[in-house]
């Protein structure tokens, strides 16, 4: 039997509930954009809801995005979170009607997500600020067990995970997760949506894996290309890949300049750079 929840604001002051810098906490209180977040990313997916499948969020504070995803129907929903604030508000939750919300006191970083026997999995999540980027990474390298991600990043972040070759914000992330998935943006959210109100606004992107995308040993070698490439992305790549052997045998079976920098690569060219060196090995 469900239960009339308490608004967002009663949740709140109920609980004291002032956001903690430390945590990267910035509070979605408004029930029409998570609604509308939730609506949007099924909408992309060609889904009517979350019936057949297992949802993950990190970070779900005093609930909003939680709320929107249980009326989208997961199978389970699991919530991982640091503030022992925010688990109370979610074991009331859970107990006002939803059974399939399974609560996880802990730090994303350190949960392995492939440990639950859980199938179809999706993440949907207003990531901490803080830790949004290393999030990323961990769930991009275990493309393959996700149906989609769907995440809210800074403004600034989000540019750069979709940036391409030959502008100042490409980077590592935007190889990265451009090798993997095929990259939605949904919405953009001004500052005022937020509580408290953070300087810069905020943009939530689809992640959809490829069908086909590189294996982990690959990727993983195409995380070091181009750790040492952007890690001098103003040297061209004969300088900064210098440790690579054969480098310029690679480059001129790849038609790729060895005068060129980091950023002028594109995502696929990393790749085939990679599989060059691991043919080589």
């Amino acid at each position: 039997m469900m239960i009339k929840l308490p608004s967002l604001r009663e949740v709140v002051d109920q609980y004291g509930l002032m956001a903690k810098k430390s945590l990267g906490q910035n509070f979605l209180l408004d029930r029409n954009i998570t609604d509308k977040i939730i609506k949007l990313s099924l909408e992309a997916q060609r889904q009517a809801d979350f019936s057949n499948a297992s949802v993950y969020e990190i970070g779900p504070g005093p609930g909003g995005l939680t709320r929107a995803i249980l009326q989208a129907k997961p199978q389970t929903l699991t919530v991982i979170e640091m503030d022992s604030r925010c688990i109370q508000i979610m074991q009331d939750l859970k107990n006002s009607g939803y059974p399939q919300l399974r609560i996880v006191e802990g730090d994303a970083l350190r949960y392995d997500f492939l440990a639950d026997e859980l199938s179809n999995k999706n993440i949907v999540s207003n990531l901490p600020y803080n830790i949004s980027v290393p999030l990323l990474l961990k769930w991009l390298r275990q493309i393959k067990e996700y149906q989609s991600l769907t995440l809210m990043f800074q403004k600034e972040v989000a540019e750069r995970i979709m940036a391409i070759p030959n502008s100042k914000v490409y980077g590592r992330i935007s190889v990265l997760a451009q090798l993997m998935c095929q990259i939605k943006p949904l919405m953009n959210l001004h500052p005022a949506c937020f509580t408290p109100a953070p300087k810069i606004w905020s943009t939530v992107l689809l992640f959809m894996p490829k069908e086909q995308v590189p294996e982990l040993v690959l990727l993983q070698m195409v995380e070091k290309l181009t750790e040492a490439a952007f890690g001098q992305r103003r040297k061209m790549i004969r300088q900064s890949l210098k440790s690579v052997k054969n480098l310029e045998q690679i480059c001129a079976k790849l038609q790729i300049s060895p005068t060129a920098r980091a950023e002028n690569i594109s995502p696929q060219q990393y790749l085939q750079i990679a599989q060059s060196i691991m043919q080589l090995q």
